[in-house]
């Protein structure tokens, strides 16, 4: 199945659970019904940052407007067939390798930061915690208006309800090791 097409169940699947219609969704979520609608229909992809304004009017895990019921299924995950998300100048690339389920309470993914870019995330569940561990490269997350610098193998932890920035201002690739834990 295509992301859109799994983007579009789940909303409307999630939606319905929060006894929410379109209007309510999308004024929660701070997007129009339009787009929402669109969403739910499968006739668009939408943004990474849309997604997680979703899940914040819905209260819910990012990854769980993601999830496959064939995600759950595999002991040995391959990158090669996860489901790739990426932003909208293709500069920064998130892979889920573990969605938040009733069985866990994180969301572990990979993201990838292309030389001098840099991405900024609306921010997302107040329930939640992000910790980052850079696995090549060196990578700076700004929260609350404070620039970190991590290189390999340092790690972040912060509450992600705030906007917060990554930036990749070397000549290489920044990867890094994503953990949302929902509490």
């Amino acid at each position: 199945m295509e992301i859109n097409q799994i983007i579009a169940h789940n909303v409307k699947f999630y939606r319905l659970k929060a006894g929410l219609n379109i209007s309510q969704l999308a004024e929660a979520a701070g997007i129009s019904k339009s787009m929402l609608s669109q969403i739910e229909g499968g006739t668009t992809n939408p943004t990474i940052n849309t997604i997680w304004k979703i899940c914040a009017g819905l209260n819910i895990p990012y990854t769980l407007l993601l999830e496959d019921s064939d995600l759950n299924k595999p002991t040995i995950i391959q990158k090669s067939k996860i489901l790739q998300q990426h932003s909208a100048d293709g500069h920064y690339r998130i892979f889920n390798y573990f969605p938040q389920s009733v069985h866990r309470r994180f969301e572990l993914f990979q993201m990838e930061l292309d030389p001098h870019s840099q991405y900024k995330s609306v921010g997302h569940s107040s329930n939640s915690e992000e910790y980052v561990m850079v696995i090549a490269g060196t990578l700076w997350i700004t929260v609350n208006n404070q620039k970190n610098l991590l290189k390999k193998d340092d790690t972040i932890f912060f509450n992600p309800t705030n906007p917060h920035i990554y930036s990749n201002e070397t000549n290489v690739i920044a990867k890094a090791v994503i953990i949302n834990n929902y509490y």
